[in-house]
């Protein structure tokens, strides 16, 4: 927290409980270092996902435990039906989504969740394994947007990547507590579970999760690098002004292509407003059609339409094209 803060961490601010290990020993020590530091108190937020028959039962027992370390706690029901399939991405967006809305709703800027130094590793070869580039592998960072679109001004604050997952229950251990272990962390349904079933073969190679981290975390710096060698680019070589941008085309043409498309998604990103990334592929071809001078007709993308800018608004030359967001379609 001390690195943290200064770093512009929101507080006070929600932590994100379910009762199991990491996220008690998370409670516990944002509790002492608020008291220590005169600071106020967090809230604790708990998702009852309702997946399972005792889901109820975690949640009242997180609770409980929320109110003796003295804290105030809310439980969040997901209501909604469950989907049938990929039901572990659905769950962590309803969660995301439930403890976003009530961050909102009180004025909070910060969710604190427990992602530790093995979730970072999980991640990271969960990652490796779908063919994911440099963004997919470079380690989650300890303050990032909210994950989700619509909850701008959010944060997402990760206090224990450098920690260890039994570090965290050797804490609490030492406090007396007894934790929850979700079953589904075990279910080899899910990819996460059949991945920590793997650990001891993995860590047998060397692969371990120490050492995945600190990959993941030489990526991030790659990646930091990357981004602000592209916002110079834009800044230098785009001009953003209504809603519309006018770019460069020569001068995109000629990066590096990792750095073109980045460029380009940055800029489809900034007249969108999207909070995501358009496809690779997609991507890909749109920025090789503009790289070659080929899009006399425009594309579209993202919901952007972006085509060779007229004469009046070419302020780079021939080259000049326009970026606008994409007209409603008629019914």
């Amino acid at each position: 927290m001390a690195a943290l803060v200064p770093d512009g961490a929101p507080w006070p601010g929600a932590v994100a409980v379910s009762g199991g290990g990491d996220s008690l020993a998370l409670m516990l020590l944002l509790a002492q270092w608020a008291r220590a530091e005169a600071r106020p108190l967090p809230v604790v937020l708990i998702v009852d996902h309702g997946l399972r028959d005792d889901s109820a039962a975690d949640a009242k027992a997180a609770a409980r435990a929320a109110r003796a370390a003295g804290l105030k706690s809310h439980v969040l029901v997901w209501l909604a039906a469950k989907p049938q399939s990929d039901l572990e991405a659905a769950a962590r967006e309803a969660r995301y989504r439930l403890m976003g809305e009530w961050c909102r709703s009180q004025g909070l800027k910060a969710l604190y969740v427990a992602h530790n130094r093995e979730d970072l590793a999980e991640t990271f070869l969960l990652r490796l394994a779908r063919g994911s580039g440099l963004d997919g592998l470079a380690a989650m960072p300890p303050l990032a947007p909210f994950p989700l679109p619509g909850f701008e001004g959010l944060a997402v604050a990760r206090p224990l990547l450098g920690v260890g997952r039994s570090e965290l229950r050797t804490f609490l251990a030492k406090q007396g507590l007894r934790w929850a272990e979700d079953p589904m962390n075990a279910d080899p349904r899910f990819a996460r579970a059949r991945l920590r079933a793997a650990w001891p073969e993995l860590e047998a190679l060397g692969l371990t999760p120490l050492r995945i981290a600190g990959a993941a975390r030489h990526l991030a710096r790659a990646r930091e690098a990357l981004e602000a060698s592209t916002a110079r680019f834009l800044a230098d070589h785009s001009h953003f002004e209504d809603g519309t941008m006018t770019l460069d085309g020569a001068a995109l043409a000629a990066l590096p292509r990792e750095l073109g498309l980045r460029a380009l998604a940055a800029a489809l990103g900034r007249v969108s407003g999207a909070a995501y990334r358009p496809r690779f592929e997609r991507l890909e071809r749109l920025y090789d059609a503009a790289a070659a001078g080929t899009l006399t007709k425009g594309r579209t993308l993202l919901g952007c339409r972006i085509a060779p800018a007229v004469r009046p608004n070419a302020r780079y030359g021939e080259a000049t094209l326009c970026l606008m967001r994409e007209p409603p379609r008629k019914a």
